[in-house]
């Protein structure tokens, strides 16, 4: 049987791939870096759940030793946890920026590192990355979570370029608008992070605390993730990257075709 582990593991994407690729028998090892969503995922019928904080390295190597001595081998690696910081460039202390890289981009490094020996040994695996159709294109306000994802981008191509010729493969997910509590968990990251009354762009911090979610163009569910998560697991040789909604297809385009002068101005109404 097919097994992976997948990162971030609390609600959304994570959550509901793990539920996805459990009702098509894969074997799933859930994580989260909270005991008591540890403990959710088991009362949802996970029981190789395991907590693990992607920010500490102690935690990822419990984890991959206690699938290896259950499964003798580790499939599919899924780097799912991440979050979004918003704020304007100029309003990020540079320790929250810090911060933001620990988990997005370090954490995701040390899960990287730890598990290609084990795949290696093997000879083969497939490590999947949660990008997003920000690491793409950027928009204002997105600073720290845009440079998180271009920074995955880069370390990911690399990566693929450095394991030609192996039947390891980096694959990359480039996510647009998808259900889930991101939102939410940006917003408070706003007011915890961001020295909002001392800004020049406080009426825009105001505004987006207080809008009402609406309905965001070409949202899909976290579903949608899922499926495109299952193609790679049954995909002999999986592409190197996925698009996931029409918003990424389209901005994806935007970016090849037009000058950056011109991309900049569709971006800023955008944003």
């Amino acid at each position: 049987m097919t097994n992976i582990i997948i990162t971030g593991c609390s609600s959304g994407i994570g959550l509901e791939t793990a539920k996805y690729l459990k009702e098509r028998f894969i074997s799933v090892y859930p994580t989260s870096r909270n005991l008591e969503d540890v403990e959710m995922l088991k009362a949802l019928g996970f029981d190789n759940a395991m907590l693990l904080d992607v920010r500490d390295a102690t935690h990822i190597e419990r984890v991959i030793q206690t699938v290896m001595q259950k499964e003798k081998k580790i499939d599919v690696w899924f780097n799912n946890a991440g979050y979004g910081q918003p704020g304007m460039i100029e309003d990020i202390p540079t320790n929250v920026l810090q911060e933001q890289f620990e988990t997005n981009v370090f954490g995701l490094h040390e899960c990287t590192r730890q598990i290609l020996p084990i795949m290696k040994a093997q000879g083969y695996g497939k490590i999947i990355q949660h990008s997003s159709v920000l690491g793409l294109i950027s928009l204002a306000g997105r600073g720290a979570y845009n440079a998180s994802k271009y920074a995955i981008e880069g370390l990911t191509d690399t990566l693929r370029i450095e394991l030609q010729g192996t039947s390891i493969y980096p694959v990359l997910l480039n996510t647009g608008p998808i259900s889930s509590d991101f939102r939410k968990n940006a917003l408070e990251k706003l007011q915890n992070n961001i020295d909002i009354e001392n800004s020049d762009y406080k009426e825009n911090y105001i505004k987006s605390l207080h809008a009402k979610k609406s309905n965001v163009p070409f949202n899909l569910e976290a579903d949608a993730v899922a499926q495109v998560v299952y193609s790679i697991i049954a995909a002999k040789k999986p592409k190197p990257r996925y698009y996931i909604t029409k918003a990424t297809y389209i901005l994806g385009y935007l970016k090849r075709v037009l000058s950056t002068t011109l991309l900049d101005k569709i971006l800023f109404k955008i944003g």
